[in-house]
């Protein structure tokens, strides 16, 4: 049963999806009877339709992922990227960094596993950057909200910030910079070589994947889309398009300042930046936002601070943070 279970739930995974928008109007404005229109009714009708639709996305997402991350274990990513010239490696890297699972929880071990390797500190800090910015639940969540073109945004204005950070770091010669203890650690063999994987056992890491990480995030998936519902219901437009619209210069930065602090996965966030952009947020502002809350954040520096120095991690985070806030204002310029 397990092994065509998955054939099973597709079809009714696909007929809730589609039938969402029809259930939460139907909930909203037929069962509880409030009017089209209110603030109170249009808020939760934006609650009650993102909630499950975003859930059903995740699981999705997280299974489909779960299994291709059985094809990239820490051992074969880092024999990838061993001895690459640096540009080649940098953007290598990037790439590997959408795809592997790894978030700012694992970047000490990666970061100490990636030295040990040889690998150079540019290329290093390439993939941290994109693991935790370029985050395949957040590309499919944005091609579902938002269709291709910002989804087409979103990864390749990462993967140019992931890459060109790398670069410039790799260029500066930081590493007097990481703490001496990483560089006097010697590789040994290693326990992480993968062997043959069965399907059945591809589809179980798929499964695990989808009970350990939805239980994990679906609370800040529910938080996110509460804002996003109370800014969608109540906010009004012209407030918002006045601090986030293209015309305020400083909205980029100042969306960048307020990210870092408001740590949360891509899950939780995508929902309040829907909101923001339906209340007249510019994409280049709301997509800053977007990266500096996922691609940088407190708890990051803190766990980096066990290998790096605070000058090197400040330069990471300042280098990082300019990317972000350059995205911002080309995209707002473009668009």
């Amino acid at each position: 049963m397990k092994k065509y279970g998955i054939l099973i739930l597709l079809p009714v995974w696909i007929f809730i999806y589609i039938n969402l928008h029809r259930a939460s109007d139907g909930f909203v404005f037929g069962f509880l009877g409030l009017s089209p229109g209110a603030r109170f009714a249009e808020a939760l009708r934006f609650f009650m339709f993102d909630v499950p639709k975003v859930l059903l996305l995740l699981v999705l997402i997280v299974f489909v992922v779960g299994v291709i991350r059985t094809y990239f274990a820490p051992e074969r990513t880092r024999r990838l990227l061993e001895g690459r010239s640096l540009l080649l490696g940098n953007g290598m890297a990037a790439a590997l960094g959408i795809v592997t699972p790894f978030c700012s929880c694992s970047a000490v071990p990666l970061f100490l596993g990636f030295v040990e390797a040889g690998i150079p500190l540019g290329v290093t800090f390439s993939f941290l950057i994109a693991a935790p910015m370029i985050n395949e639940v957040a590309v499919v969540l944005l091609l579902s909200l938002f269709g291709w073109k910002t989804a087409l945004v979103y990864v390749t204005t990462g993967l140019f910030i992931a890459v060109t950070a790398g670069w410039i770091i790799g260029r500066l010669k930081l590493e007097r910079w990481v703490e001496p203890w990483v560089y006097e650690m010697k590789s040994g063999p290693s326990s992480l070589e993968e062997g043959k994987i069965l399907f059945s056992d591809r589809m179980a890491a798929g499964r695990t994947a989808v009970k350990e990480i939805v239980g994990k995030v679906w609370p800040y998936v529910v938080g996110g889309i509460a804002v996003g519902a109370a800014v969608h219901g109540y906010v009004p437009e012209n407030f918002m398009a006045s601090i986030m619209g293209k015309s305020a210069w400083w909205s980029v930065p100042l969306s960048v300042v307020i990210g870092v602090p408001l740590y949360s996965n891509a899950a939780g966030i995508i929902p309040i930046v829907q909101a923001l952009l339906e209340k007249g947020a510019s994409l280049g502002t709301a997509l800053a936002f977007m990266m500096s809350v996922i691609g940088l954040s407190f708890p990051e520096a803190v766990i980096l601070r066990k290998v790096l120095k605070i000058p090197l991690l400040l330069v990471f985070f300042g280098i990082v943070a300019l990317g972000i806030m350059i995205v911002g204002f080309v995209f707002n310029f473009i668009f």
